[in-house]
């Protein structure tokens, strides 16, 4: 669908010098009350991880500049805090009925200048509050990383505890540069290979792994993991970069291709944002967004 001029990025959670939270309610109620979402039923598609980001907007042409989410290369940061499109995008269930997606990013987790705390309240408030999080990491989907991502998942089990039921819908992993494509294929089909491998319990494993293993199947309905291919060495070492399909790789483009319309599939029973088994609204999800802000749940 097409967005107005006007659209773009809105940081909706940001973080103070003093390492306090603020959610921007006025700024967050102009996006789930637009004209476009208000009433309907929504998805909300996150990204968070590991930084720095490589692009990962919607694919344009050739020759043309990416627009949308700040994706620039280099060793610091983009994203801090909580970012949201200002404009949905409207879908059609296989039902016929129409809903609205949203788009979010957030901070890379566990980089030198956020606290523990920082990374948890930020990465919790994005599980509970998306369909799907794309959890962003490079080169290879290590202990460390499930050991993070279980750390967050912790404050899911006191869901699982009230509801019993699983409190985040679908968790997709993204491994960045990918480089043993010789070994295991990009996509989802060499994804599924690496992740029934490291979250596999095998017998005498230490309790703590199999403690994380099991936890992330409780806390998640869907886990799937996605391995891309390095984008090039125009993308990663030009300051002048700006993002044109043309001085990107090929091998990049036709996985990106691949991964998208498969991450915002309609007829994924994910894809819509439930809570306690309830599809719900974008004005729900801003009352829920200010409960979870408010109940202090980390």
């Amino acid at each position: 669908m097409e967005q107005s001029s006007t659209a773009g990025p809105v940081q909706i959670v940001s973080i103070t010098e003093d390492h306090k939270f603020v959610l921007d309610e006025k700024k967050l109620k102009e996006i789930l009350y637009h004209r476009r979402t208000q009433g309907k039923k929504i998805a909300l598609v996150s990204i968070a991880g590991d930084f720095p980001k490589n692009p990962k907007d919607w694919i344009g042409r050739d020759n043309e500049p990416l627009k949308g989410f700040d994706w620039r290369g280099g060793a610091g940061r983009h994203t801090t805090g909580m970012i949201m499109w200002s404009e949905p995008f409207l879908m059609s269930l296989p039902s016929g009925e129409e809903i609205a997606v949203l788009l979010m990013d957030t901070q890379g987790t566990f980089d030198s200048n956020s606290t523990v705390f920082e990374n948890a309240f930020i990465f919790a408030l994005t599980l509970l509050v998306s369909s799907v999080t794309v959890y962003n990491i490079m080169h290879n989907l290590q202990e460390d990383n499930l050991q993070h991502l279980s750390f967050f998942a912790e404050y899911g089990v006191l869901a699982i505890d009230a509801y019993h039921t699983s409190p985040f819908q679908q968790l997709t992993f993204l491994v960045r540069d990918w480089q043993f494509e010789y070994e295991t294929p990009y996509g989802f089909e060499g994804g599924e290979e690496i992740l029934t491998k490291r979250l596999q319990i095998r017998p005498n494993q230490h309790h703590d792994l199999e403690l994380v293993r099991s936890r992330l199947r409780q806390c998640f309905r869907k886990v799937n993991c996605f391995l891309m291919p390095h984008p090039g060495l125009k993308v990663t070492n030009r300051r002048d970069f700006d993002g044109r399909l043309e001085d990107i790789e090929r091998d990049f483009k036709t996985q990106l291709q691949a991964f998208i319309p498969e991450l915002f599939r309609s007829d994924n029973i994910n894809f819509v944002k439930e809570i306690n088994g309830e599809q719900i609204t974008s004005t729900q999800l801003f009352e829920y967004f200010r409960v979870s802000r408010n109940k202090s749940f980390i």
